[in-house]
């Protein structure tokens, strides 16, 4: 017995190390993110995806000629997929969680390249249950997208260093122009890739970090010799073929990145300038939860002092991006920290390296651990995703309270208009037979623009409307006298409220016209 017992227990092993590395983080990534993927409502930005997605792509170039050029390829990407798929929440947010997914099995192959097996591993899992992996996998936006290329560019750059020839740096620049594409301030990533070369052309691939295990440093040497000569390639010549290699993304990016800067001041006029505080909060923000962030900076110390040279590709790329968002966000407004979440693979594969430094139930364990303190914030961002999480905004709530009241012949007023709340796109979304936006004189589709445009004259416009549902930013406990300027003026002068509905962050009220009117 004890022999089959130990011939069992063999076989089991064995069967284990035949698995590839990057199938459990993709899995494990796959099932977390697909958990509760409709569970919170589309939010604020995920409404402007909706919004642009669904034009035609001419409509798509005004709107990228008027505000969010930056956004442009991945909204045209997203128009292609919900022409196939149609716009419910999973369909919106399903590729993010499939990106995100990728990115797992991705950073498991990358961490396996760059130190070993079990590296890759345990920064793949402990990727997987982060909170942060899950709100962005569930959020039909870019951010998983530019994560899920930003791993690929490095994979493909590391492949490409140790064995040169025009078909790796060919894969490598696809991936780069992708990724500038999907998410510009991702494009900080080159500078980590940059230093690494530079390196690895000066000193070598070895002293750069990305010459592979002890173990297989001697068959990768020999791999990248023997490409070397094959392709008639110098070590010297990496560096030029890397500046080549980046061509391709300056021509696709270069009209955008200049489109985007002059957009700047109304994209992203809510952005406060960077302050060092915020550095200390950054953790938390990528990672979507302050204990699980300092959890993994910790972890990904300890493996960046146990790799030693081997941790100056994931080490850079993860503070060069961050140092340069922050020096550029303390002059114009760009620090965002949701931007950065393409540095954390790279900051769990530095953790991955100190949990595979000890047995391997003790690295699940502190897996298992990240898991369940990360539990609440997981919980909380499949309830809402705007922030801070204790103030939901319930757009199918309103629309359902207009849907169950509404009359022929009646009109919705919304207010604020021109806010990032977009609650004519909120109500729109849930509201398919939704009442006559009265005060429209221009909607954004024709506009080119995420908002459309109001009369100018607003007694006119809602002259003969016998009902409105007016929709207000907030809970008022009197909405009529919440609406600002000549909207509330005419408002105020022509109805009185019938009914008000609270919802969280939102009210609604119906509005009938005064008997002297």
């Amino acid at each position: 017995m004890g022999i089959l017992s130990g011939k069992s227990t063999r076989a089991a092993r064995n069967g284990l190390h035949r698995v590839p590395v990057w199938l459990p983080p993709a899995l494990l990534t796959l099932a977390v993110t697909g958990t509760g993927l409709s569970s919170a409502q589309l939010w604020r930005d995920e409404l402007a995806t909706w919004s642009a997605a669904t034009r035609s792509p001419g409509d798509l170039a005004r709107l990228a000629g008027t505000i969010d050029a930056a956004t442009g390829p991945y909204y045209l990407l997203m128009h292609g997929w919900l022409a196939i798929v149609g716009d419910s929440t999973v369909a919106l947010r399903a590729p993010t969680a499939l990106a995100m997914a990728v990115a797992a099995g991705l950073l498991a192959v990358l961490a396996a390249r760059l130190v070993d097996g079990r590296t890759g591993l345990f920064a793949g899992l402990l990727f997987a249950v982060l909170p942060s992996t899950s709100r962005y996998g569930q959020e039909a936006r870019p951010y998983a997208l530019a994560t899920m290329l930003a791993v690929l560019a490095t994979l493909l750059l590391v492949a490409a260093l140790r064995r040169p020839g025009w078909p790796r740096w060919a894969g490598y620049a696809a991936a780069v122009a992708a990724l500038g594409l999907t998410h510009l301030v991702a494009l900080t990533l080159l500078a980590a890739h940059a230093l690494v070369v530079l390196i690895a052309w000066w000193r070598g691939a070895a002293t750069a970090g990305v010459a592979g295990t002890a173990a297989a440093g001697v068959a990768g040497t020999a791999a990248a010799g023997a490409g070397d000569a094959r392709d008639g390639d110098r070590p010297d010549r990496r560096a030029w073929r890397w500046v080549v290699a980046l061509l391709p993304a300056a021509l696709l990016v270069g009209p955008l990145l200049v489109e985007a800067g002059t957009q700047r001041s109304r994209q992203l006029d809510w952005v406060d300038p960077a302050r060092l505080d915020d550095l200390t909060a950054l953790p938390g923000g990528v990672a979507q939860s302050s204990v699980v962030g300092g959890l993994l900076v910790g972890l990904a110390t300890l493996g960046a002092a146990r790799l030693g040279r081997r941790a100056l590709l994931p080490v850079s790329a993860v503070l060069l991006p961050v140092l340069l968002l922050f020096a550029a966000g303390t002059v114009v407004p760009l620090w965002v920290p949701r931007y950065l979440v393409f540095v954390v693979p790279f900051a769990c594969l530095l953790a991955g390296a100190a949990l595979a430094g000890v047995a391997a139930p003790a690295a699940l364990a502190v897996v298992v651990l990240a898991g369940l303190l990360g539990l609440p914030d997981q919980a909380a961002l499949r309830r809402t995703h705007e922030w801070p999480r204790s103030a939901p905004v319930d757009y199918a709530g309103a629309a359902r309270v207009i849907a169950e009241g509404q009359r022929p012949g009646d009109a919705v007023v919304y207010s604020p208009r021109q806010s990032w709340l977009f609650l004519d796109l909120g109500i729109g979304y849930h509201l398919d037979d939704r009442p006559r936006d009265v005060l429209v004189t221009e909607d954004e589709t024709r506009r080119g623009d995420l908002w459309a445009a109001e009369c100018l004259q607003p007694a006119q416009c809602l002259a003969g409307t016998p009902r409105v549902w007016l929709v207000v930013a907030g809970r008022q406990a009197a909405p009529l006298a919440a609406v600002p300027g000549a909207k509330g003026d005419a408002l105020r002068a022509d109805f009185t409220v019938a009914r008000v509905w609270q919802r969280p962050g939102l009210t609604v009220a119906l509005l009938t016209s005064r008997p002297d009117r």
